[in-house]
């Protein structure tokens, strides 16, 4: 299994960066799948999640209404686009991959399989 993120950069506050993460090794089509982020001497926290199924999707409050998860089973790829990006969005972003969901999306103890992550950071 791998879950490889890329699309991280640099960029202003107020601007936008979409970041993606390719799995390869699972059906993707049937895991949930969701974003973490940590920032410099901070835990992993809860960024966003989608469900496999139904369309349910999750947020942070801090980027609700800001960040969009999305995925393209066909592509075997999941997305976060982010926009009125803030200097505290500066965070090494993972993607990670839920083979059976148990009702904690938020945890980092629902998932099964992680990303390397990719760097977004936001200047002021």
């Amino acid at each position: 299994v791998q879950l490889q993120a890329y699309g991280g950069g640099l960029v202003q506050a107020g601007g936008y960066l979409k970041v993606s993460c390719a799995a390869s090794g699972i059906t993707f089509s049937t895991f949930g799948m969701a974003w973490f982020r940590q920032a410099p001497g901070k835990e992993r926290e809860f960024v966003a999640a989608e469900r496999w199924s139904g369309g349910y999707t999750y947020y942070a409050e801090s980027v609700k209404g800001r960040f969009t998860i999305f995925r393209d089973n066909a592509k075997s790829t999941l997305y976060l686009q982010m926009s009125s990006l803030k200097p505290e969005d500066t965070a090494i972003y993972f993607c990670a991959a839920d083979r059976r969901y148990s009702g904690h999306y938020w945890t980092v103890a629902e998932y099964d399989y992680w990303g390397q992550g990719t760097q977004v950071t936001v200047s002021s």
